[in-house]
Parts: C-alpha cells; structure tokens; sequence
C-alpha cells in the first residue's frame, strides 16, 4: 500500500480516515481540494484538473484524500492507485457530520443526497474500469473504518 485513494460521500470521514492512514503509513498526504477549488470555490476544468492529478500521482507514494462528486474525473488517480478505500457511510451520518462541520452550498447538499444513485455507482464502474489491479475496500461505517486501520496499524 503505497498510493492510496480516499474516496466517498461528503461527512463520510475522508480526511479523518486519510489523517489516520498517513500516520501510520507515513505516506505523504494531499488534500485534493486543495488543489482543485479557487478562492472563490470554482472547479478546475476537467483539463485542468487531469493535468493537476497527473502531477500528483506522479511520486512513488501519496494518500489522495477526496471526491468532487459531479466535478470529479477519477481516471488519473484511480490508474495509479494501488489501494481505493471507498466510504459508503447512511446519508444520516453524512449529513449530521457535515452540517456540524461547516455551512455548505446547495450543490454539496443535492451531491450528499444523491451520494448513493449517482455517484457511487459511476465511482464503483471507473474502478473496474481503471484501477483493475488495485485492492479495493468498501467500508460501510465506523466501525470498519476502525477495523480497517487496525489492521493497517498491525502491517506497517
């Protein structure tokens, strides 16, 4: 496990999970929002941000912690990706996180609820698309994710 990719709905637990990963892996971490929204929370360009990820996944090791939903375009990160962590947490636990967190904007919100219908099915077929080789793990709550990393933690 050496490039990893965090995906899942919004208040699923990404960063939190990423932060854990990195520490005990001592893999780099990048925040793809970083690097994905201006200042005044405009998307890249679809061209823009595929020539941004094939700038990121080029090192030897990284966790890319992040999904864009209906901005995203996967391929980049997923073909260079040797793990995909993919976090399928209820839309109650999502939504609680989320409006504690931060105040956000009615597209998070249409994208937190629709979470399920769109975008995972359309993130579940690019993996089998481009990350064929990559070990892929779906963890649906809490408790897995805890599992997950113990096991992570007992490897490293």
């Amino acid at each position: 496990m050496k490039k990893v990719l965090v995906l899942g709905r919004g208040g699923a637990g990404k960063s939190t999970l990423a932060a854990h990963l990195a520490a005990a892996t001592g893999l780099p971490l990048v925040e793809l929002d970083k690097h994905f929204w201006a200042a005044d929370l405009t998307p890249l360009s679809p061209d823009r941000w595929t020539a941004v990820q094939q700038r990121l996944t080029g090192p030897d090791s990284w966790i890319l912690d992040g999904d864009l939903g209906p901005y995203d375009v996967l391929d980049v990160r997923l073909a260079a990706a040797d793990t995909v962590i993919v976090l399928d947490f209820p839309l109650w636990t999502c939504a609680w996180r989320a409006a504690r967190r931060s105040r956000e904007n009615l597209a998070f919100w249409r994208w937190v609820l629709g979470y399920r219908r769109q975008s995972l099915p359309a993130i579940m077929a690019a993996i089998t698309d481009h990350a064929r080789t990559a070990d892929v793990h779906l963890l649906r709550n809490p408790r897995e994710v805890g599992r997950f990393l113990s096991q992570v933690t007992r490897s490293a």
